[in-house]
């Protein structure tokens, strides 16, 4: 298969992915996210000690430089990650890109008084993340009914902390993003969880799209996957216990 064939094709230049379908309902977890329709959504690689506030006005430069229309009215996600490093993956009515790296990992021990809740804490992270961050762009070309297009991005979470967990013993970093989107005019569907057609692509998708781009990312690198947050340049481990109770009757 070839890019060509994917019903959300992609364009990648000078740093800047973009993935495009006429009219789609884009919902997005990253910056200036929420719900849109527009024709394309982008994946902005980020340069190393990259310090910009000004979001709108740094997106709508990247875009320029690279010959994309500006991007204030599309879903951009950012990130420390190469676009070289960028794989797609295409599965019935499902197409997802992902971009990988693991500098910055998210570690959430399930014992946080033993070994595995050692992890330093370092709250600064989540503002520096090196050549980290997992962003995922998924789109399918059914019609998803506003929930369904919400649980979507449940799923395709799900699918991305799966896979990385398998990979990296980490279930994400501490700046991942998704952006989901769906055909309005397409087949009508209610539902999106991992039991429907829409939801099994979607978690195949991701994991095979999260996989390739990691071994893309690491691969005649020097760098290296870390084996804990203490050995990662950024990242955070969620140490602390929560009070647990039950809802009162």
């Amino acid at each position: 298969m070839t890019d060509s064939d994917a019903a959300y094709g992609s364009v990648c230049r000078d740093g800047v992915l973009r993935v495009h379908r006429p009219e789609t309902e884009w919902l997005s977890t990253g910056w200036n996210g929420g719900r849109r329709t527009a024709d394309c959504a982008y994946n902005v690689s980020v340069p190393e000690g990259w310090d910009r506030t000004d979001l709108g006005a740094y997106v709508d430069e990247r875009l320029e430089r690279a010959g994309f229309d500006r991007g204030s009215d599309r879903p951009v996600l950012l990130t420390g990650v190469e676009q070289s490093d960028a794989r797609g993956a295409q599965y019935g009515p499902v197409t997802a890109y992902a971009t990988a790296g693991i500098s910055n990992p998210a570690a959430l021990p399930m014992d946080p008084d033993g070994p595995g809740g050692s992890g330093e804490f370092r709250s600064e992270s989540s503002s520096h993340p090196g050549r980290g961050t997992v962003n995922v762009i998924v789109g399918t070309t059914r019609a998803l009914a506003p929930g369904a297009l919400a649980n979507l991005i449940a799923v395709a979470a799900e699918a991305k902390a799966a896979t990385l967990l398998a990979e990296t013993g980490f279930p994400g970093t501490t700046t991942d993003a998704i952006v989901v989107g769906h055909d309005p005019t397409g087949e009508r569907l209610e539902f999106s969880g991992s039991g429907t057609d829409v939801g099994a692509a979607t978690r195949a998708c991701v994991r095979d799209a999260v996989s390739a781009s990691l071994r893309a990312h690491y691969e005649d690198r020097d760098e290296t996957l870390p084996d804990s947050v203490a050995d990662a340049t950024y990242g955070v481990s969620t140490n602390v216990r929560a009070t647990v109770f039950r809802p009162t009757r």
